[in-house]
């Protein structure tokens, strides 16, 4: 097989990794600049904000498992590929000579057992490192079952190493993919964590689970997550909604996958990873799903409105991020400048503040905010009623101050 087709075949098969998330989108012509109809490379997000380009391929597709989800699972029929390491090396600094690609992504499925697959990954990244002093970013994903001296090779190649959890919950792994073991995947975030250095893995880990292939609700999900960030330090949950390419009596019967909800979990992961929210601030058992509608923080909004409005001049931190419209950055601009000045609502503007939705919940020096803009459409529209009659001096005076 030629290499452009192994190419073909892996990177496109690497397109249902969430943790590199944005190739395999389509809905615009091919020709077009900027294109990510084809998968190969995606688009990461470097801690500082910076967008990384990455190369996202599989070593193989072939897999001895047969997870019901899965696209490359054992029982399909679909073309299989394998690239050698040096193959793998060959494409990526390629890629990267010619600025295609800052980094590379690299997970596999199982070929022969978990220990042969990670020896392919080590002896790939190994050869990029030392034989052709490759120092670009590197993601690879360990192998759940894999011996630990295999994982700290692995782990001393790269930047960032990940095991996917696949599933929120035992029982949803043990009824759609039966040959995996949520300990073991446990037991590699305990790895990384114990061991993490300059040396180890020093852009920490994530993992990625798959949304709405079994009937966890949103708080299951959330309280899953919030386990891993406290037990496993992890810079990332990633949540990939369930996309049925496979058929299956076990697996959930969906038109479209569930984006809207996948965002909406991304977002209460922001709150709790940021913003100081916990998991029963947002869900509760009684009220388990989020509302699609608004984002979780508004609706926790909306549904504590005894606790606003809050005075922007003299709440708190925590206070401030918890009101719709204000973010992190917004939140200390604001406690930064009330030290220095009264804070009105002309400059919560400034400071990045989404007026039209905070407007709701605060109050500037003891005041809510008036669309002044509103109140003179008002004005002017009752004028041309009163048989055109001029106002007073006094209603003048009157309308100035209220304005």
């Amino acid at each position: 097989m030629e290499l452009k087709e192994k190419l073909t075949i892996l990177a496109d098969a690497a397109k249902y990794d969430a943790s590199c998330s944005s190739s395999g989108s389509t809905g615009w012509s091919n020709s077009k600049i900027g294109n990510t109809a084809f998968s190969g490379i995606c688009h990461s997000f470097a801690s500082d904000g910076r967008c990384i380009s990455l190369l996202k391929i599989l070593m193989t597709n072939c897999c001895i498992f047969d997870c019901k989800y899965c696209l490359n699972r054992q029982s399909n029929n679909i073309k299989r590929a394998v690239f050698t390491p040096e193959e793998v090396c060959y494409i990526t600094l390629n890629f990267y000579r010619r600025n295609y690609i800052e980094g590379l992504f690299l997970s596999s499925g199982i070929i022969k057992s978990p220990d042969y697959t990670m020896n392919l990954l080590i002896e790939t990244i190994s050869l990029l490192r030392h034989k052709y002093h490759f120092g670009g970013y590197i993601h690879a994903k360990a192998i759940p079952g894999a011996s630990e001296y295999l994982l700290k090779k692995l782990g001393s190649l790269v930047d960032r190493l990940s095991a996917n959890i696949e599933l929120p919950t035992e029982n949803g792994l043990k009824l759609l993919a039966p040959n995996k073991d949520s300990q073991k995947v446990n037991e590699i975030m305990q790895f990384v964590k114990t061991n993490r250095s300059k040396h180890f893995t020093p852009a920490g880990q994530s993992t990625q689970m798959i949304i709405g292939a079994t009937n966890e609700t949103d708080y299951d999900i959330m309280q899953k997550s919030s386990s891993l960030y406290t037990n496993y330090h992890l810079k990332r949950v990633f949540y990939s909604a369930y996309i049925p390419v496979n058929q299956d009596s076990l697996l959930p019967t969906l038109n479209t996958p569930p984006l809207k909800r996948e965002h909406r979990l991304y977002e209460a992961d922001w709150l709790l990873r940021y913003y100081n929210f916990k998991v029963d601030d947002i869900l509760t058992p009684n009220n388990p799903n989020f509302n699609l509608l608004i984002d979780p923080k508004a609706d926790w909004a909306l549904r504590h409105l005894d606790e606003f409005p809050k005075e922007i001049n003299h709440c708190s931190y925590n206070d401030l991020l918890k009101i719709p419209g204000i973010g992190i950055t917004s939140a200390k601009r604001i406690i930064s400048s009330r030290k220095y000045f009264n804070i009105e609502f002309k400059d919560l503007i400034k400071m990045g503040v989404v007026l039209k939705r905070a407007k709701y919940f605060i109050t500037c020096n003891g005041k809510y905010f008036i669309d002044k803009s509103f109140f003179k459409k008002e004005i002017i529209e009752s004028s041309l009623v009163l048989d055109n009659k001029p106002q007073t001096t006094d209603n003048n005076k009157q309308l100035s101050l209220f304005l």
